[in-house]
């Protein structure tokens, strides 16, 4: 249930992020790119990529690229942001790392855009 005090429900914030997660999967990378607004910040494991030009280029190479799939096994809202926790798979280097690869994925929304996007490995992986 969500809080009474939320500003925004969390389905007007998944509408973009369901967008994103379709995208990845169905590798349409001017989809992908089209979630984000215009000056959005993606951090992925601690490398930024500002603005939709850096974010393609990020795209292209590791999202498309790798061929990332997403499965979403948990959905949570904090405020105005959404938090993903998926199990990623592709064909990326999958050495030493834990199967299934379990990522978390922080969402800002802003505008029915994505406005900001951290990708992070977490220890609790919840």
């Amino acid at each position: 249930m969500l809080p009474l005090n939320d500003p925004m429900p969390l389905i007007a914030l998944l509408e973009p992020i369901d967008a994103f997660v379709q995208a990845t999967n169905n590798r349409n990378l001017n989809e992908l790119v089209a979630t984000f607004g215009d000056d959005a910040l993606v951090n992925d494991q601690l490398d930024d990529y500002w603005g939709k030009r850096e974010i393609e280029i990020w795209a292209a190479r590791d999202v498309i690229g790798e061929r990332l799939t997403l499965s979403v096994v948990h959905t949570r809202q904090h405020h105005d942001h959404v938090i993903l926790i998926t199990n990623v798979d592709g064909t990326f280097d999958k050495r030493g790392l834990p199967d299934p690869l379990v990522l978390t994925f922080y969402f800002s929304v802003m505008d029915e855009k994505i406005t900001q996007l951290i990708i992070l490995r977490n220890r609790s992986g919840t």
